[in-house]
This record gives structure tokens, sequence and C-alpha cells, in this order.
């Protein structure tokens, strides 16, 4: 996969994630808030958390090799986004908080917190 598909925001939802209008504007805010115009959400998929699996979000302003952009404001490794394909990633606001929420059609199952889920 060259660079171009790399940075291509428009793939089908199939194919990579999509980056809803509520997280893309949260992240505009923590930019702003931060000072810093090139901080972006990186989301990984590591081994562990209660169901097998467990998303990790972290800021960061480093795009690597084998990096995904989505949206100009997310970043996912090669090996995550084989586990997020047809991903969703939203911002959500309730009564138990705010939190970017992950809605993942590949998860067979997940914990109550959200963040941990099995294939």
């Amino acid at each position: 996969m060259d660079n171009t598909q790399k940075q291509d925001d428009t793939r089908a939802p199939s194919e990579g994630l999509v980056i809803k209008p509520s997280a893309v504007e949260r992240i505009n805010v923590i930019r702003t808030q931060k000072n810093d115009s090139e901080l972006m959400l990186r989301i990984t998929v590591e081994g562990g958390g209660c169901s097998g699996f467990q998303y990790e979000l972290t800021w960061d302003s480093v795009h690597n090799d084998g990096d995904n952009v989505f949206a100009q404001c997310v970043i996912i490794d090669d090996v995550s986004l084989s586990f997020l394909k047809g991903s969703s990633v939203e911002f959500v606001s309730g009564l138990m908080g705010e939190d970017f929420k992950i809605l993942n059609p590949n998860a067979v199952s997940s914990c109550g917190c959200g963040t941990s889920f099995s294939i």
C-alpha cells in the first residue's frame, strides 16, 4: 500500500475506519487546549483485557512506518487496523462521563467497560 492510499480518508468502512464528526470536533478541541495542531488520537489494539484484546487510546504527534491516518486526526498502525476494519470512532457524553467510543463490528463480545473485546 502506498502513502496515498494510507492517507486516504474516504475509504469504505469495510476497508478502514469511519471517524464520526463528534470525534473530530473533540480532537480539535484538545489540539487547541494543548496548542498542538499536529496532535492526533492514536488507537492501538493490544492483547489483554478481560475479553482478550483491548483498545489503547493515546495522544501522538509522530507518524511511524505502517501508520494509517484517518480524517487527519486519528492514527492506527497496520496491525491494529486489521482488528478495526469497518469500525467507527465517536466521542460521546453522558451521565457516566465523556469518552471516545469505538464501535467494532468484528467484536463478538466485549466487557462492560467497553475497552476490551474478543474476535
